[in-house]
């Protein structure tokens, strides 16, 4: 493979295209896997199978290099190739890198729908509402998707590390939802991924330095006539970096003196700097202009040249930048070779020169107060109280029109303008607030560590509680991080925050469930709620006490739910109420209100509480909902990989895994359950590793390993091991009571339940309901258990499909064990039809071995919905069922109309069918042949 230095124009313009090193051979040298990659990727998305890839290594590497000879091929291949370049000094300008990237089709925007196009104007607006980062997202989605219809696109982002974290967030949301259309990502970066949530999000491919005869290839290929100690010294200090290679033999003999001790990159910049040694002034000056404000239109550019020199700065300036080799003409702006070289001009310009062109800059730039302001904050040495003061009415003018993303950085710029400790310290607080809103994890840190946290008073300090317990969730010391929270809270509440109070408590408390709190903390906790003598009825003090002190509380908090009438549409307050109803085992309600939630999300976009509250997928799994669950488990694990929630991704990839075992897909289980304990959280996190150990038991069950389903469901009831979570055990008594049985270990396992009755007193809900009277019943001696058995069918709540059918079995089982086979088949017969209607096939199986052994023959199960269409295919069957229209169902999923269409596509000869007009009433004869009260994708009311 060979290392690109030539210069690749591409077919459609862009405002920044990649960078160049230096004219040259067009063949690369020792990168021919990596091509070999590229082009593969490429291939597919002609084919219209989409895709993403993230290139990473360090300056010089390569990496620009490879771009470009992918841009060059994708456009031979008659893709549409649009390329954009992160700067630095762009980082905190909400999607300007987007807004350029996007130029060439921006034409498309007005042809889309109302939603989208309304989304990208106003997030492209200095004026308009800044719209939620999802709904730019999908319309950015759309509109590729859109164009891609009529040619293939090739999107190219070099220096990804210098993007804005709005458009990053956008890219790989599109990203991820390329797979079933012509468009084809790749991204460069100097770090693996800058701003990744997921490791194994995105393919990468990491570009390591040549070896030794790639690079002696490389350097005598771009400077044959090197004496043998220069080339010996290039070959030496260039380590292999192909800009190294390409760069030193042009300057080296005039630094060799000062390259012994610098590292690599700081002996590229000063390659590069001292090529401008021999330009005139009004040139450097214009490469300085342009090394400030790299995007800024040529125009401009002159004009600020010609400000600082006195005189006009011409376009010869610009002719004799690009005779040095510095700068390219790319549709009629001007741009770098290479990143380093902008670098390298404005590191060495004297400072007074620097804040010339800052203050230059500004002047000329009146017209876009964003760019301005930075700049004026740039050109200042010091305090600037007044410079502060406009920033921070800039700031609130922004965030009062919704438009986060633009306050953060005129809030950090701010901070560094006063001289008060204390006031900049508050400044802070609230740019940190404001990145931590739009979910920018890297920047939250970045400015968390510029706080002087000795400065806070007890309401900074907790609104940075909040932010940090939003960007950073440690497993490690929970005791007393749980303390911390409670006494900051405190401290909050005692000077006047009361709304901060009550989120930092209600973040302590959902750790007291997550993390399993001691009864110290709970109690705790609990008390600083009493200490504010709450309203009783007020979702957030329904939600704490459920957390905290579920057995204390659980029945007045199950009372309380009872007779409330919150708005269905009040997202934050079916989510608090469903969230509080699930930790207290009350399923029924829990599904209930996280659906509505989760509604309430979807039609906002806010995809990372929409994750939240698609945690009711856990609720599904008791009420016999299976499809509903591994289709909302599906949606959740991916928007919670997409927004960085990891608490929601441990719940939902445990749910997964619950399903597919119970489903009978136990290779998927088992891969699931090793991502799951595989995760850096996954350790003293209970919450999770109780639903990992009822995974691990009941896979050992249906492989018939009855003592080591017995010893992993057991481990959920020991208080000294790791998989013990205090409330949430109890979910996990049916199945210690059906091992125990298996591995006969009743004894043991009643000693394990002990207590269990008075608990199910406190806590009267749906959960402690089912596992006292199934336990009671499966673990009943004989001369007991045909009554008990009754008892317990009457008991259980009506929605628990799943525990009913459970019970029909093993009564029928006993039955059978007492010699009484025609009694047998009646409870075995209900429960091989419900195990069926739920999809639960391991247990179906086992009720029809039993009615076969019972003299009843019993028929092989039919294949249902979901055997046949997947989670995601499941969600769009429906939905198009009912008339919604591609662009709908799209919307409704955040993913692409054509991507609908293609899942549509592969739909219909699943089903039998050839049109969507048949779809109705395809999925009604399956759901005639196995009636279910749960219909999947349904929003539930």
């Amino acid at each position: 493979m060979t290392f690109c230095t030539e210069e690749v124009a591409h077919a459609q313009p862009s405002s920044r295209s990649l960078p160049e090193a230096e004219p040259g051979p067009r063949a690369m040298i020792g990168r021919d896997e990596e091509l070999r990659i590229l082009r593969t990727l490429l291939a597919d998305a002609a084919d219209g199978r989409g895709g993403a890839l993230l290139m990473h290594g360090p300056a010089g590497v390569g990496k620009s290099a490879l771009l470009r000879a992918v841009g060059a091929d994708g456009t031979e291949g008659g893709f549409k190739v649009l390329s954009a370049a992160g700067v630095e000094t762009e980082l905190w300008l909400p999607f300007a890198a987007l807004q350029l990237l996007l130029r060439p089709v921006a034409h498309g925007i007005e042809k889309l729908p109302t939603p989208h196009r309304t989304a990208l104007v106003d997030a492209f607006s200095a004026t308009q509402t800044e719209p939620h980062i999802f709904r730019v997202a999908l319309a950015v989605l759309e509109l590729l998707a859109d164009e891609a219809d009529r040619q293939p696109l090739l999107l190219i982002v070099d220096d990804l590390q210098w993007i804005d974290a709005p458009s990053r967030d956008v890219l790989r949301f599109v990203a991820r939802r390329t797979r079933d259309l012509p468009v084809l990502i790749i991204a460069a970066s100097r770090v693996r991924s800058p701003d990744s949530y997921d490791p194994s999000a995105q393919p990468d491919l990491p570009l390591e330095p040549l070896g030794s005869s790639a690079a002696a290839e490389l350097l005598d290929a771009v400077a044959p006539d090197l004496s043998a100690p220069i080339r010996a010294f290039v070959l030496e200090r260039a380590a292999g970096n192909p800009l190294a290679l390409v760069e030193l033999p042009k300057t080296v003999q005039d630094l060799a003196p000062q390259l012994d001790d610098l590292p690599l990159t700081q002996r590229l910049e000063d390659a590069f700097a001292a090529r401008t040694d021999s330009v005139s002034p009004e040139c450097r000056r214009l490469l300085l202009a342009l090394a400030a404000e790299p995007n800024a239109p040529l125009n401009r550019l002159l004009d600020v040249s010609s400000r600082l020199t006195g005189a006009a700065v011409s376009v010869k300036a610009v002719q004799e930048a690009v005779d040095a080799g510095l700068v390219v003409l790319v549709a009629r702006a001007l741009e770098f070779r290479h990143p380093l070289m902008r670098s390298a001009i404005y590191t060495r310009a004297g400072v007074s020169d620097r804040l010339d062109t800052h203050r230059a800059i500004a002047e000329v730039m009146a017209d876009t107060p964003e760019h301005q302001l930075l700049h004026l904050a740039a050109a200042s040495l010091g305090p600037d109280e007044e410079l502060a003061a406009r920033l921070e009415r800039f700031a609130d003018t922004a965030l009062a029109r919704g438009k986060v993303a633009s306050a953060v950085p005129a809030l950090r710029q701010a901070a560094e303008l006063v001289q008060d400790p204390r006031r900049r310290t508050e400044i802070l607080v609230r740019a940190v607030e404001s990145a931590s809103e739009i979910n920018d994890r890297v920047h939250t840190q970045l400015l968390l560590d510029r706080a002087d946290l000795s400065e806070l008073g007890p309401l900074e300090r907790a609104r940075l509680m909040v932010v940090s317990d939003k960007a950073a969730f440690e497993p490690d010391e929970p005791q007393r991080r749980i303390e911390d929270m409670v006494t900051t809270a405190a401290g909050a509440f005692d000077a006047g925050g009361v709304r901060v109070a009550e989120n930092l408590l209600w973040r302590a408390a959902a750790r007291c469930f997550f993390q399993d709190g001691d009864a110290r903390v709970r109690t705790l906790a609990s008390a600083e709620l009493d200490r504010w003598n709450p309203d009783p009825e007020a979702p957030v003090v329904l939600t704490v006490r459920a957390y905290t002190e579920p057995y204390r509380y659980g029945a007045e908090v199950i009372a309380r739910l009872d007779g409330l009438r919150p708005d269905h549409e009040d997202g934050r307050i079916t989510h608090f109420l469903g969230s509080g109803a699930m930790v207290l085992g009350d399923v029924t309600r829990a599904a209930r209100y996280l659906s509505l939630a989760a509604a309430a999300w979807r039609s906002q976009g806010r995809l990372g509480l929409l994750a939240r509250s698609l945690a009711g997928s856990w609720p599904r799994v008791y009420l016999g909902q299976l499809d509903r669950a591994r289709e909302e488990s599906g949606e959740g694990l991916a928007l919670a990989e997409e927004s960085g929630e990891w608490i929601v991704w441990l719940g939902v990839k445990a749910t997964g895994s619950l399903v597919a075992a119970l489903r009978g897909e136990s290779e998927a289980a088992a891969r699931m359950l090793g991502e799951l304990r595989a995760h850096r959280l996954f350790p003293g996190m209970p919450f999770a590793a109780v639903m990992a150990q009822q995974v691990e038991g009941l896979l050992a069950l249906f492989d018939g390993r009855a003592t080591e389903a017995y010893d992993a469901v057991s481990r959920a009831f020991d208080p000294a091991d790791p998989h013990y979570h205090s409330v949430s055990r109890w979910l996990l008594a049916p199945d210690l009571a059906d091992a125990a049985v298996a591995a006969d270990t009743a004894r043991q396992a009643r000693q394990l339940l002990d207590g269990l009755p008075e608990l199910a007193a406190q806590l009267p809900s749906e959960m402690m309901v089912v596992a006292h009277a199934y336990t009671e019943a499966v673990l009943a001696p004989d001369d007991a258990a045909e009554e008990r058995y009754s008892a317990a069918l009457a008991a259980l709540p009506v929605g628990w499909a799943l525990a009913r059918a459970r019970l029909h079995l093993h009564h029928g089982r006993w039955l059978r064990r007492q010699r009484r086979n025609v009694d047998a088949r009646s409870p075995l017969r209900s429960a091989r039809d419900e195990f069926d209607r739920i999809g639960a096939r391991p247990w179906a199986e086992t009720a029809r071995e039993q009615l076969r052994a019972a003299g009843e023959s019993s028929g092989r199960r039919h294949a249902n919905t979901s055997d046949r269409l997947s989670a995601q295919e499941m969600q769009i069957a429906v939905l198009a069922s009912r008339g919604l229209s591609n662009r709908e169902i799209a919307q409704r999923l955040f993913i692409s109309h054509r991507t609908v269409g293609a899942h549509l596509y592969r739909i219909y000869p699943r089903l039998g069918i050839t049109s969507r007009g048949r779809l109705a009433a395809a999925l009604a004869a399956l759901h005639d042949e196995h009636p279910t009260a749960d219909s999947p994708g349904a929003d539930t009311g």
